[in-house]
């Protein structure tokens, strides 16, 4: 198939987390990525809007902020002090210039997985006046299940699809990872699924090492691993998605390269394998 664009090229500050926002900016630009994602922990103690626009002066586009979320909880107390993290994120989004913020949607130890997906929803619904006011989608982002104890309920593109189903508004959608998402037998069909609902907001890409060492710290750089990276793909494009293929990579292996290298290996990985 044909091979993707370099300007559909985005990265997760997270992917090169040694380097602090402003590295990153500059570094990505000069290596010709077009989009960054940015992860909320880079933004401590700056003025948000300041680096919003710092980020449009290197030329990036700002595809998303990560991440919300988490709204399970055994206590009301504690739904609600999700509740209002989430809102913060909305108001840094905005701020930012971040037109979606990705959901890591979260789970309680020993609460049914079916009451965790029902705070999750609950917890979305109650957020789309701010959304709507803020101009900021939400999308709920599929975890493998290996995390469904306590990080993610939602655990398959069918679950997402149908929370989107369930909440029919324009401001909910869908960011498929394909770490989380490869393994799956509906994925092809989910993916069209999530493509006529017009719910498939991002497209994120990695690797899955064999063997992994480290359950969330071991993603491979893309071609490091065994996801079909180009067959998923073309089942996204096949929905008419024109967004970016985002690099989100958590490794502690690669974080302690160097990251000047490490970058043009992204790049190179991008093209190669993506």
């Amino acid at each position: 198939m044909t091979p993707a664009s370099l300007d559909k090229l985005c990265i997760h500050t997270i992917t090169t987390k040694p380097w602090a926002i402003e590295t990153s900016a500059a570094k990505f630009a000069a290596a010709g990525v077009k989009g960054i994602t940015v992860w909320r922990d880079t933004l401590a103690g700056r003025d948000i809007a300041k680096t919003g626009q710092l980020l449009r002066d290197h030329g990036l586009s700002i595809v998303s902020l990560c991440r919300g979320g988490f709204f399970p909880a055994t206590t009301d107390a504690d739904r609600t002090k999700a509740l209002d993290d989430n809102r913060k994120a909305i108001a840094e989004a905005h701020a930012l210039g971040a037109p979606l913020i990705v959901l890591v949607c979260g789970a309680v130890p020993g609460q049914p997985l079916t009451e965790s997906r029902k705070q999750i929803t609950d917890g979305i619904a109650a957020l789309l006046p701010e959304c709507q006011a803020a101009g900021v989608k939400l999308a709920i982002e599929p975890l493998h299940p290996m995390y469904a104890d306590s990080r993610s309920a939602v655990n398959t593109l069918g679950q997402a699809n149908d929370m989107v189903e369930q909440l029919k508004s324009p401001y909910v959608g869908v960011a498929a990872d394909v770490y989380h998402l490869w393994w799956d037998p509906a994925l092809e069909a989910e993916i069209a699924r999530c493509g006529r609902l017009n719910a498939l907001f991002a497209y994120h890409v990695c690797d899955w090492r064999t063997p992994t060492t480290d359950l969330l710290l071991d993603r491979g750089l893309m071609g490091e691993g065994c996801i079909p990276l180009k067959q998923i793909r073309s089942w996204v494009e096949a929905t008419g998605f024109n967004g970016f293929n985002e690099v989100e990579v958590f490794s502690t292996r690669l974080w302690a390269t160097d990251q000047d290298e490490y970058l043009a290996k992204i790049v190179q990985a991008y093209k190669d394998h993506v």
